[in-house]
């Protein structure tokens, strides 16, 4: 965008000295979260494998199940290690942007056609189980009230997940702000029944002298699949462990979310993102690694394959050390947390799922249509209900069946992870440039880098993606089945929007616009005393707000991002949108801000005259410090100058001073007024 300076201002200039309209530019997600906050987002997905992994992984391979638990449990920290440096390499990341950038477009649609599958069950699956953890509580109060009558358990269950469903469909709505609340919230109270259990059974160990579940794998004809005819491979130790391990990789999820929610976490992302991810490692380990071992050790293996199938933290609770009527009041504890942490899962599903697609739109392989962010709340509504449309009718196909589901589920929570390694895999080979952390160990030998970690850790995945291909024969075909429509519709969509993403580039944001007649900072939504504005024009001339980002922290200053709309004649008046320069620039200034993790308020004010116009907003937000970039054009003592021309008209407080930075790639120059 082309500035025009003028020596001096004319009162026919068309520029109204008391009052500039603004467009207020809001976009889909411009808000950024703690790392407690997306901890918590994530730890719901994860935590929730713990109320039903056991018993779905019981029942493959018998009462070895704890122990392989307990072991993708640990090995889980190798596969979160993998996405800590993808997303340090690809701020909106995940396996779309990093297989993509590996192994190509088509290679990115099937993996993240896996990837949606993998999100489209965790909320069937985990609120499918909540309601399963509800039956239970009911019965078992029943029981103890003396009653013969059993509520029906999976029609129940379906009706709690629909209502879970359509709760948390309606906070996605709002925002990730809203939802990442209530995550921390159920994070919360999540930890404080992990305190109370793992204490509990460690008392009710010591007290009843039980002994740890055997490491004898005793493989169910369901945990073959289609091999189970295969008679010789019983024989092969070997065989059960993977077997096992792959009815057990369920219980690791949400890598995938860790990834997407990335994009949210604040300033500093990278070292934020490393405490996020060790809060989900020794979380994940407690409640649902030792859980499942003491639930191993304390439950009846009858009563873990009976009753307590569906609800296996209900039966380790029942099983503890004390009188009845306590134990009770424990379960209804675990059924309250276990319904938030279960629901939670729902509500990260839906955001995982929501980021990705939103990806997978800016590349032009979805129809602009679902892109058209909420006119209240900024989201993309559309997305979000179709997701939630489709995991609403996964629940009632479902019919409640808790193992079925978890079948169906492992088939993208693997492969996600290894088209993911791979691709990071790959990518060290291909791409040597410097990266802020990469997967321990590596070993140089000359000029040649060893990923051993890496290698250690997509051995492991591939293995067991190819041994679920064979031994999970429901989430195989539904999987692929659902890949298949899902790449199909991908390319079709891409083929439709070819034409149109060649004329307008196919990365840019979509942002909602507000009009205002008045430039006020309440206008545009200031929040602190403090404020710093950028004045930006070319999108591949940022260094000004790269400074201006580093040096300020949003919860103490409200930095402002503007833009000059520049309009011929002598009204300024402008219709509710923005043209393609300015979504151009504010694109590139949304990713810089999402790389910084750091809040701006993005403003495109009309004018005949750019630097009247920096001036004049100056003056009007109460503007302490202003970053220009350097100009090809004009000298930076000439934007000086031009500025303190027009700050000299428009500032009639002799109390309100200035500080002008002009920052380009070879340095700055700092002026006072």
């Amino acid at each position: 965008m082309k500035q025009e300076y003028i020596d001096v201002p004319k009162d026919n200039q068309g520029i109204d000295l008391k009052k500039v309209k603004v467009v207020v530019i809001t976009t889909v997600m411009l808000s950024f979260i703690s790392y407690w906050r997306a901890a918590a987002v994530v730890v719901s997905d994860i935590g929730s494998s713990a109320f039903y992994a056991l018993g779905i992984a019981e029942e493959a391979v018998g009462p070895s199940a704890p122990w392989f638990i307990l072991f993708v449990m640990l090995f889980a920290y190798g596969i979160r290690a993998v996405y800590i440096e993808s997303s340090s390499m690809f701020v909106r990341g995940g396996s779309y942007r990093v297989v993509k950038k590996t192994l190509g477009s088509n290679f990115a649609k099937v993996a993240v056609s896996a990837l949606v599958f993998d999100y489209l069950i965790t909320a069937p699956i985990s609120a499918v189980s909540a309601g399963q953890y509800l039956e239970g509580l009911i019965n078992s109060i029943l029981h103890s009230a003396g009653s013969t009558y059993q509520v029906p358990g999976n029609w129940v269950a379906v009706g709690a997940a629909v209502l879970i469903e359509l709760y948390f469909w309606r906070n996605n709505i709002i925002g990730i702000e809203e939802s990442s609340e209530k995550a921390l919230r159920i994070f919360q109270i999540s930890s404080v029944l992990a305190v109370i259990m793992f204490g509990w059974s460690i008392y009710s160990v010591i007290t009843r002298g039980v002994h740890l579940p055997p490491f004898t794998v005793q493989l169910s004809p369901e945990a073959l699949g289609w091999l189970r005819n295969v008679n010789w491979l019983r024989t092969i130790g070997a065989v059960g462990v993977v077997v096992g391990m792959g009815h057990s990789i369920l219980a690791v999820s949400g890598e995938e979310t860790l990834a997407q929610v990335y994009r949210e976490i604040e300033s500093p992302k990278l070292r934020n993102l490393k405490r996020a991810a060790l809060i989900m490692f020794v979380f994940s380990f407690i409640f649902t690694g030792l859980n499942s071992l003491f639930g191993g050790m304390l439950i009846p293996a009858q009563d873990l394959l009976g009753k307590y199938n569906d609800n296996a933290l209900s039966g380790l609770v029942m099983n503890f050390t004390g009188p009845h009527v306590v134990l009770l009041g424990l379960q209804m504890f675990v059924v309250v947390v276990g319904f938030l942490i279960l629901a939670g899962a729902v509500n990260t599903s839906l955001i995982g799922a929501n980021s990705v697609l939103n990806r997978v739109a800016e590349d032009g392989v979805l129809h602009e249509w679902f892109r058209k962010p909420h006119h209240r709340y900024g989201t993309s509504s559309r997305i979000i209900n179709l997701l939630a449309l489709i995991q609403l009718l996964i629940i009632i196909a479902s019919r409640g069946d808790v193992f079925l589901l978890g079948e169906a589920y492992a088939f993208g929570v693997v492969w996600t992870f290894v088209m993911t390694t791979f691709s990071i895999l790959v990518l060290r080979h291909k791409d040597k440039s410097p990266r802020e952390w990469k997967v321990p160990p590596n070993i140089t030998i000359g000029k040649y880098e060893l990923p051993i970690g890496l290698i250690f850790v997509f051995i492991i995945l591939f293995g067991l993606g190819v041994t679920n291909l064979f031994t999970k024969p429901i989430a195989t075909e539904g999987g692929i089945t659902f890949t298949i429509i899902l790449f199909t519709v991908f390319t079709l969509s891409e083929r439709a929007n070819m034409k149109r993403h060649a004329a307008k580039g196919s990365d840019l944001e979509k942002f909602n616009v507000f009009a205002q007649d008045n430039l006020t900072a309440e206008a545009i939504g200031c929040r602190h005393p403090s404020r710093k504005m950028v004045a930006v024009r070319a999108p591949n001339r940022l260094h000004h707000l790269q400074r201006c980002l580093e040096e300020n922290d949003p919860d103490e200053v409200d930095i402002v991002v503007m833009t000059a709309k520049l309009i011929p004649g002598q009204s300024t008046a402008v219709r509710q949108t923005i043209d393609l320069p300015e979504e151009e620039v504010f694109s590139e200034v949304v990713k810089l801000a999402e790389k910084e993790g750091k809040t701006i308020l993005p403003i495109v004010v009309p004018t005949n005259n750019a630097a009247y116009a920096i001036a004049h907003t100056t003056m009007q937000l109460g503007i302490e410090e202003v970053f220009l970039g350097s100009s090809e054009r004009y000298p930076a003592e000439y934007q000086m100058q031009q500025f303190a021309l027009y700050w000299g008209m428009v500032e009639a407080d002799e109390n309100h001073h200035v500080v002008l930075r002009t920052v380009g790639p070879n340095g700055e120059i700092r002026f006072e007024l």
